[in-house]
C-alpha cells in the first residue's frame, strides 16, 4: 500500500508559478515511478507528467512541455511538479500517482495508487 499527499496548490495570476509536492509513505518510494495528472471542472482527467523511480527518465504532456518540470527527492520520499508561466487552462485538480513495474506510461490505468488531490487556479 502506498499513501499519497498532495500539497502547493493554490490561487495564482496567469504568468506566475506554483511547485505542488506529493509525499508518500509506504512502500519504498524509489521503487516505483510517479506520476502527475490534473482533471479540470467538466473535463477527464489528463496525464501532465511522470518521472522514473530513478529520476532519470521523465516524460511530459504537449500542452505543459517547456514550462513544468517533474523531480524527486527519494531521501524526502517527495515527488515535485514545478509549474511554471501558467495560463487559466491549467486550472485544475492535480493528482499524484504511482505506478509500480510498468515502466513511465501516461495512461492513467497504468496507475496503482492515487492522493486525492490539490486545487490549481490561475486567474487571467
Amino acid at each position: 500500500q502506498v499513501q499519497l499527499v498532495e500539497s502547493g496548490g493554490g490561487l495564482v495570476q496567469a504568468g506566475g508559478s506554483l511547485r505542488l509536492s506529493c509525499a508518500a509513505t509506504g512502500r519504498p518510494f524509489s521503487s516505483y515511478d510517479m506520476g502527475w495528472f490534473r482533471q479540470a471542472p467538466g473535463k477527464e482527467r489528463e496525464f501532465v507528467a511522470v518521472i522514473s523511480w530513478s529520476g532519470g527518465s521523465t516524460y511530459y504532456a504537449d500542452s505543459v512541455k517547456g514550462r513544468f518540470t517533474i523531480s524527486r527527492d527519494n531521501a524526502k520520499n517527495t515527488v515535485y511538479l514545478q509549474m511554471s508561466s501558467l495560463k487559466p487552462e491549467d486550472t485544475a485538480v492535480y493528482y499524484c500517482a504511482v505506478s509500480v513495474g510498468r515502466g513511465i506510461s501516461s495512461g492513467e490505468y497504468d496507475y496503482d495508487y492515487w492522493g486525492l488531490g490539490t486545487l490549481v487556479t490561475v486567474s487571467s
